[in-house]
């Protein structure tokens, strides 16, 4: 098994690098979105609210498949790197009032939607879902299976921290189905890890797999990232033949985002200790090489797949989808999403629920649904949501053909899209008749290819 490391983007030159490098400064990516849906949460509005919520929910086709997310907001302890927002728990009473007001919110989500509604994919997403006692969990999965209509093929995902993981949980995932599972790793170098408080071996990593496929769950994914501090190049090389040497089905890499006026946690790591874009730009291509030199396929903007893994072949056959979740093989149109800050997609828009666990706990005891932002989608946000998501899939987008599709003209679109033809310019895009391609070498800007389609964006940082 080729492990990559001789093929590094740490053996290429400074002159290899430094277009990428220049790229990535012009085209800063730190203030625009990751386009795993559109319009973007920050064009949310309160108009859009629980009684939305309601109609929509109550519309939805009873025929048609949909997918179900479950936030679970708790950790043991504080990753300083991280950028979601979570309660650092000791005690399970917290866990436990927040498990209350999941199962009721399921019981009052069914009441409201089509009878017999049919479940294709379920995850649990965090936060820590596996923070849960295995019993809870499992009486949690048998609330789902009660209120929904689960699909025998149906998808059942879990977010899993190795460090805390135990051989219990793991007969609980069993024992409740679970497919598929994704491992947070970020690095295994312990300089790195210490810097962003997440110490976590090797040992525990492979013994969490070892339980995991010892009761039959051998779908596995891995996080990874880059531009953590006192990370380098060569770290990131380890990191990723390491995971490589595990064989997970598929990975996420992704840059560490540090904006500490947003994320307080983020302000104990050490500025002075982060890797700039150069060094950013040398530690992605450098995974990116080691992984693909390793066996896996790259998959749109930062995630590697097996040849046989449903990411990759829905690649190939041009049906890889991007959801609020991330990448996915997942062609549901609706997306019910339970828990604090959870995202939803259905019929005519998203909506997002209270994010603060106080006040969306509170909602649901008073018998209400959680939702209290959205957006109802315009025609115009389908054809625009429609080429971004190629764009983020594929790296290309037939814009004439989508808005051909959808009654437009393609015109209108491409010629609204004025940074369009900078990024042309500057080699990063082709456009020719409707067809725009990003340049495979330009994929790490993609983003900012997707942000010319985006109506709603600030470009006053772009």
């Amino acid at each position: 098994m080729a492990h990559g490391g001789k093929t590094c983007a740490g053996t290429r030159s400074i002159e290899s690098i430094a277009p990428l490098t220049s790229t990535l400064a012009k085209y800063c990516e730190a203030h625009l979105p990751w386009y795993t849906i559109y319009p973007t949460v920050p064009d949310f509005s309160a108009a859009v609210g629980a009684e939305a919520c309601k109609e929509w929910l109550s519309s939805l086709p009873a025929s048609d498949p949909v997918s179900l997310y479950l936030h679970i907001p708790f950790c043991r302890s504080m990753c300083w790197y991280c950028g979601f927002p979570t309660s650092i728990t000791r005690r399970d009473a917290s866990i436990l009032d927040y498990l209350t007001s999941l199962r009721e919110e399921i019981r009052l989500v069914a009441a409201h939607a089509p009878q017999a509604l049919s479940v294709s994919d379920v995850h649990f997403g965090g936060g820590t879902p596996t923070i849960i006692k295995p019993e809870d969990f499992l009486a949690l999965m048998d609330l789902l299976r009660r209120c929904f209509t689960f699909r025998k093929t149906a998808t059942i995902a879990v977010e899993i921290e190795p460090r805390t993981f135990t051989a219990e949980m793991a007969e609980a995932l069993g024992a409740a189905e679970v497919s598929r599972v994704s491992l947070g790793v970020q690095s295994f170098d312990p300089i790195v890890q210490n810097a962003i408080n997440r110490v976590q071996s090797e040992a525990q990593t492979t013994a969490a797999i070892e339980n995991l496929r010892r009761i039959g769950i051998s779908r596995i994914n891995f996080d990874l990232m880059y531009g953590l501090p006192h990370q380098t190049v060569q770290s990131c090389v380890q990191s990723a033949t390491a995971a490589v040497a595990m064989r997970p089905d598929r990975l996420a890499v992704f840059g560490y985002a540090h904006v500490p006026s947003y994320r307080k946690n983020q302000r104990l790591i050490d500025e002075k200790a982060l890797p700039d874009i150069a060094a950013r730009a040398e530690q992605a291509m450098a995974v990116a090489d080691t992984l693909i030199a390793g066996g896996y396929r790259q998959i749109g903007l930062d995630h590697f797949a097996l040849p046989d893994d449903e990411l990759a072949l829905a690649q190939k056959a041009g049906r890889l989808r991007r959801n609020s979740l991330g990448y996915s093989a997942d062609t549901c149109q609706t997306l019910i999403g339970f828990g604090a800050s959870a995202i939803g997609r259905l019929g005519d828009g998203y909506v997002l629920n209270e994010p603060a666990q106080s006040s969306y706990t509170r909602r649901i005891a008073a018998g209400h649904l959680a939702t209290t932002r959205g957006c109802r989608l315009t025609d115009e946000d389908r054809v625009r949501a429609a080429i971004i998501e190629r764009l983020m899939c594929d790296l290309e987008a037939d814009v004439s053909s989508i808005c051909s599709d959808h009654g437009f003209d393609a015109t209108r679109f491409l010629d609204s899209a004025q940074r369009l033809s900078v990024l042309a310019e500057d080699g990063i895009v082709e456009v020719d008749k409707g067809f725009v391609r990003v340049r495979q070498e330009h994929r790490f800007v993609l983003r900012a290819v997707a942000a010319a389609f985006d109506a709603y964006l600030d470009r006053s940082h772009y």
